[in-house]
């Protein structure tokens, strides 16, 4: 791989350079062993203009880090050194993202930094809770039952988000088809018709001249409309970019019918796995809220809980905290307060996560139930109302041609 290095010599000078190694902290060393001193360093694949630096786009799949997890943690517990497992396991990742980052976690590790630090280093391509466990698990000895708990929870948390996406599907398709429907017979259909009844002359019922005016005018402007359409979905996704945007666009979800109550559930869930796993780790109440929160994909409940992380700081309960948010359901604050009060906080966060888990299930099979009966019906009554219209003058013609 290429660097774009900015070093200083030992005797003051600046100088900038591209430099060609197998990963970062073995150029780094390799310029330290030198005398040099590093100002900065990146990436050569990287696009930039100036200051500014657009870097590649970095991602691991789910189940290969899984499959690295368990692999490595097998390894460890037949007890082969941290070292020695790392370099088999970097030999064997085909992807070649993820084996450039393990080549560079190997380094670092050998060079003698802890698995932590090494996978921190690679910012935000890892999740917090994986290196606050690997953290939790270096300062207790316990890195290799960490590692297996990690791989629990993410297979627990995967599953729930799967069994989402997936009931959710149908319902998505069944719109998207229907809307397809409407739209082939606005655009292609209801003109066809419009000219046919304009050869006799004879005046329209409101309903079809409203579905010819949209329909004319929908196919003579189509490109502006695909154009606004564009440019309105780029400029919601700019705004929910930022930040206080994206907790006010969290928190109106929240408020929805029936999917706020399923996505605010999911959250709490999901905030209270990850809290459990972390506790188990060994992390400290503070600090595992800390990263509990960063995990959250709702922002506004992410708030909330760093908030309550920071009245934990100041001596407070975490119940008492999670009830003056009003962001958490009844049923994880009293059961919080029993862990608290109990001293089995981590098993009373774990089976809270599992009561909810349940209930998402159920509430969206619920959901499901409702939702599709209800879009066939409508959409149904859309078709059914669009074909009245348009055929309502021709048995008008046939009865005064009669």
């Amino acid at each position: 791989m290429e660097f774009r290095c900015r070093l200083g010599t030992a005797g003051g000078d600046v100088v900038e350079g591209i430099y060609v190694a197998d990963n970062e902290a073995r150029l780094r060393r390799e310029l330290e062993d030198k005398g040099l001193y590093i100002l900065a360093i990146q990436r050569a694949g990287a696009l930039g203009l100036g200051s500014l630096a657009l870097p590649q786009r970095r991602r691991v799949a789910t189940r290969e880090f899984l499959v690295f997890n368990q692999e490595l943690a097998t390894l460890l517990k037949a007890g082969m050194p941290l070292v020695q497992s790392l370099d088999i396991l970097r030999r064997r990742v085909s992807n070649p993202v993820f084996k450039s980052v393990m080549d560079d976690v190997h380094e670092r590790v050998r060079s003698g930094s802890s698995l932590s630090e090494a996978f921190e280093s690679h910012g935000g391509m890892f999740p917090g809770v994986y290196t606050a466990s690997l953290l939790a698990g270096e300062k207790s000895g316990s890195l290799e039952q960490v590692i297996r708990r990690y791989v629990a929870y993410v297979k627990v948390v995967s599953g729930v988000k799967r069994k989402t996406i997936s009931a959710l599907v149908y319902p998505v398709i069944l719109l998207v088809l229907s809307l397809i429907v409407v739209g082939i017979i606005v655009i292609r259909v209801v003109p066809e018709f419009g000219a046919f009844y304009d050869q006799f002359g004879a005046r329209l019922p409101l309903s079809t001249r409203i579905i010819v005016a949209v329909s004319n005018f929908a196919g003579s402007y189509f490109l502006v409309l695909m154009l606004s359409i564009a440019g309105a979905a780029f400029g919601f996704w700019a705004w929910l970019k930022s930040p206080g945007s994206r907790v006010s666009f969290d928190r109106w979800i929240l408020r929805m019918p029936m999917l706020g109550s399923i996505a605010q559930k999911f959250s709490t869930s999901q905030a209270a796995r990850t809290l459990a796993t972390l506790l188990g780790g060994g992390i400290p109440l503070v600090n595992a809220i800390d990263v509990s929160a960063r995990s959250i994909q709702n922002h506004y409940i992410a708030r909330e809980l760093q908030s309550a992380a920071q009245q934990v700081r100041e001596g407070r309960a975490l119940a008492a905290a999670m009830n003056d948010s009003g962001a958490f359901p009844d049923v994880a604050i009293k059961m919080v307060e029993v862990g608290e009060q109990t001293g089995a906080l981590q098993e009373m966060l774990n089976s809270l996560a599992d009561f909810y888990d349940e209930e998402i299930e159920t509430n969206l099979g619920r959901f499901i139930t409702i939702i599709e009966p209800a879009l066939l019906v409508i959409m149904g009554i859309v078709i059914a109302g669009l074909l009245l219209s348009l055929y309502m003058p021709l048995f008008q013609l046939s009865n005064a041609l009669g």
